[in-house]
């Protein structure tokens, strides 16, 4: 098992159709021991008890620091360790430049950008004492292209910010045998895809995709296995686009 006896937090993976649950569940069946957090509605106790025994599902805002802090301690108290985590917790807007209030901004952003700060923070410095470590950051095709489906332009500059933290992070964290890379999801079938694009458009996208199809949760959750194990141990500041080819460059 690549993962075997490792302790992993996913932000943001309660949602049993999303990347967030499909990596829990993907690292699961790798060994590892997974922590899910998410919002209380989303309940993230259910969704750790469908991987088996010994997961946990915890209550945690990644917009609030204490909140963050307090997951990362009750994980560490649980089991000893934290291995890698993955900021996967990310909300979108479909908007245009001239319709994004502040409001709009700070929501966007706050969740993806800040998010990914805060919940990096609370786990570093334990990573950084153990001498080893993986975060791994969802970021988009979005950042890349200039705009994706479903995101305005405000998450197109919270995807984008991701890239450099999480690049800089990786500078900062090197030394202590902490990495630090991104994934840019090309466009993915979740919950958020359902029901939103019609066939005719469907097939648009798909003719402008080298791989023919759209992804699938599992295409991110394997991806993120890989940057958590011992398969990536070169590799720290990378961005690995998993979109199929449709941004080939």
């Amino acid at each position: 098992m690549l993962l075997k006896d490792h302790v992993v937090i996913i932000t943001g993976g309660a949602g049993v159709n999303g990347l967030g649950f499909a990596t829990a569940r993907a690292m699961a069946a790798q060994g590892a021991r997974v922590a899910i957090l998410d919002l209380e509605r989303a309940n993230p106790a259910a969704a750790a008890a469908q991987l088996g025994a010994g997961h946990l599902g915890l209550v945690a805002d990644v917009t609030d620091k204490a909140s963050c802090e307090a997951a990362a301690a009750a994980v560490l108290k649980a089991c000893g360790r934290i291995d890698t985590l993955v900021n996967n917790a990310g909300i979108t807007q479909p908007v245009k430049t001239l319709d994004i209030t502040g409001a709009d901004y700070d929501r966007i952003l706050d969740v993806s950008l800040r998010g990914t700060l805060y919940m990096s923070q609370a786990v570093l410095p334990a990573m950084r004492d153990a001498g080893h470590g993986a975060v791994i950051c969802i970021s988009s095709v979005s950042a890349q292209r200039g705009g994706g489906i479903f995101g305005g332009p405000h998450y197109s500059a919270a995807k984008a910010g991701v890239l450099g933290l999480a690049r800089a992070m990786a500078r900062e964290f090197g030394a202590n045998g902490v990495r630090v890379n991104c994934i840019t999801p090309g466009l993915i079938e979740t919950d958020i895809t359902q029901g939103k694009l019609s066939d005719d458009k469907k097939a648009e996208i798909v003719a402008g995709i080298p791989l023919a199809r759209l992804g699938r949760p599992a295409d991110i959750a394997g991806a993120c296995v890989f940057l958590a194990s011992e398969l990536s141990a070169y590799c720290t500041g990378i961005t690995l686009d998993v979109n199929g080819g449709m941004l080939i460059h």
